[in-house]
């Protein structure tokens, strides 16, 4: 299926158009047939010769229903413009043609319509210059009068190639349904119809009614009119709803698929020139439109650059965006149809708290491209988790830094080598610290997760127990530490296993937080809290036991060690952790042979 948009002036015959071309009738409301104008959405879809369905949005074209005429276009990828060949190019063309360009449709086809009241051919050429200074180009034409019955086919014909022309959307996409109607059905519930611009919908689907309302699961699908199990975009579908209490949804809302869009109040936008570029005072508070919804904005200008604008707006309520996504802005207070089109460059961006900070923002989204990439966004932010890069809309995610974290590469090169300084600076305010603990080194990074530190862990930062350190860290010991460090190391240079008994350590002042501080560093081997030997003293018990019959008691062991139990019971306790000796169970020990 492919959607298009009716766009053109209010009495140019669009939907008599609409109905000569499938046999129904667009306009809903009785109102709309006694007037014979278009007020609110109208829907109907035939199936042409090519075997293609295009189902027509018909959107209202007076000015006093501007925000219906918008709602229609948002979601839609192409438009069918309707111009009457008696009346020409009037002001309120001008006004829809703008909206089109706003919001980057690429795609259409020029209607002039009641071709029986006059020649076609000067309303033609004035149209097809003026579509072609926007982004819909140049455009197929046709002359047509539903009354008299003539151009139908060719009509046919030209919509059979536009739509061939519209891509296929992704059907694995998430999904976003921009709701344009909600009503009940007795017996059925909740229903809501909408254009399905990509993504694919099924019965059993749980969406999320966006912004505030419940979680909904399709209860039951329809397209064009059909009951259908699964429907894939581009369609227009009607959704039954179970879980959705009737009053809640409403034109503007949206279901979208969990934690594939940005619940968003605030972005920062491209604001960019159509054909008649952009005035030197944007609106201070805009209407933004997205899909069918509606918002209130501010909009703070950050910079301005090869005639585009760069802005930072914040939503009266949240909206489920993507970077890329199109929106328009609106000026309500203007007297003309005052409205600019736009792309969502940052779905989440972070605040602007420094002098100068709005033109550097500006500086930098203007280098980016179109539509913008995860390069993009992490070159920003730094790090962002896969489930924010997913709902910014990146299909392709980077390959992960620590659990699901991205990092910008820079941005991660640069930790690396701030981490040894952060764990220096640290160790030389707290030089008898156990090491600098990981959540302190996660804040002096400023990094949003402690598994990031870990990741960084390496070369010369060591982890241990929940602790940094350097892993020179025996240069960062306080001078009168090293020195007695050294002083006991003389003491066991010759008798190794003469541990120094609790005066000797008093008076050299080396305390619990001393020698823990020096075994950390590998200056010393703390075999029990009052027990400290030099480096390397285990290997040299492992030699001496091992010329001992297997096994041996502890008073061998002691004896083969040179020392008192007061040494050798806590060495060889430690042994036994160490896994280089084993206890038996009638207390004697043996080297392990493994």
């Amino acid at each position: 299926m492919k959607v298009v948009a009716t766009a053109g002036h209010v009495d140019h015959g669009k939907s008599t158009l609409v109905r000569a071309l499938t046999g129904m009738e667009p306009d809903r409301w009785a109102e709309e047939r006694r007037r014979g104008m278009t007020i609110d959405l109208g829907y109907a879809w035939t199936a042409l010769e090519t075997g293609q369905t295009v189902a027509f949005v018909d959107v209202p074209g007076h000015e006093r229903f501007v925000p219906n005429m918008l709602a229609g276009l948002g979601p839609v990828p192409a438009v069918l413009f309707v111009v009457a060949a008696d009346e020409g190019w009037m002001p309120q063309s001008a006004e829809h043609l703008a909206a089109v360009d706003a919001l980057g449709v690429t795609r259409g086809l020029l209607a002039v319509t009641r071709a029986d009241l006059a020649d076609p051919g000067p309303a033609t050429r004035e149209a097809l210059d003026r579509i072609a200074r926007t982004r819909l180009g140049e455009v197929e034409a046709v002359a047509v009068s539903p009354v008299a019955g003539t151009g139908l086919e060719e009509t046919r014909a030209a919509l059979a190639r536009l739509a061939g022309a519209i891509p296929d959307a992704r059907p694995d996409g998430p999904v976003r349904l921009w709701i344009d109607r909600s009503f009940t059905i007795k017996g059925s519930g909740t229903v809501v119809t909408g254009t399905l611009p990509s993504g694919t919908v099924a019965v059993g689907d749980e969406l999320e009614l966006t912004p505030s309302g419940p979680a909904a699961r399709v209860r039951s699908l329809q397209a064009l009119g059909r009951p259908e199990d699964t429907v894939a975009g581009v369609a227009r579908v009607a959704l039954n709803l179970r879980g959705v209490p009737p009053d809640v949804p409403r034109r503007g809302m949206a279901l979208v698929t969990p934690g594939g869009w940005t619940l968003t109040a605030e972005i920062d936008a491209r604001i960019e020139p159509g054909a008649a570029g952009l005035p030197d005072k944007l609106p201070a508070q805009p209407h933004l439109h997205a899909g069918s919804a509606r918002v209130p904005a501010k909009l703070r200008v950050l910079g301005r650059e090869d005639g585009a604008a760069y802005a930072r707006l914040t939503l009266r309520e949240p909206l489920p965006l993507h970077a890329g996504d199109r929106i328009l802005l609106r000026d309500p207070g203007a007297a003309g149809l005052a409205i600019y089109g736009g792309r969502v460059l940052d779905p989440f961006p972070a605040g602007l708290r420094r002098r100068g900070a709005a033109a550097a923002a500006a500086g930098e989204l203007a280098a980016w491209p179109d539509p913008p990439g995860p390069a993009d966004l992490l070159r920003r932010h730094g790090l962002l988790r896969a489930g924010d890069l997913t709902a910014a809309g990146v299909s392709d995610l980077p390959a992960p830094v620590a659990a699901d974290w991205a990092a910008d590469p820079a941005r991660w090169d640069r930790l690396r080598r701030e981490l040894p300084a952060v764990v220096a600076g640290f160790t030389a305010k707290n030089p008898l610290a156990q090491g600098m603990p990981v959540n302190a080194a996660r804040s002096a990074l400023g990094l949003p997760d402690s598994g990031l530190v870990a990741a960084l862990v390496g070369g010369d930062v060591v982890a241990e127990g929940g602790y940094l350190r350097l892993a020179s860290a025996a240069a960062s010991l306080p001078p009168a530490v090293a020195e007695a460090v050294r002083a006991v190391t003389d003491d066991l240079d010759g008798d190794p296993f003469a541990a120094p008994d609790s005066q000797r350590l008093k008076d050299l002042r080396l305390d619990k937080k001393a020698i823990a501080t020096a075994a950390r560093a590998g200056l010393l081997l703390r075999v029990a809290d009052n027990v400290i030997l030099a480096p390397g003293a285990d290997d040299e018990a492992a030699r001496r036991l091992a010329g001992l019959p297997q096994p041996f008691t502890t008073s061998q062991a002691r004896q083969a060690l040179g020392t008192s139990r007061r040494v050798a019971i806590p060495l060889l306790e430690y042994l036994d952790r160490a896994k280089i000796t084993e206890r038996l169970p009638d207390d004697t020990r043996k080297l392990r042979e493994d």
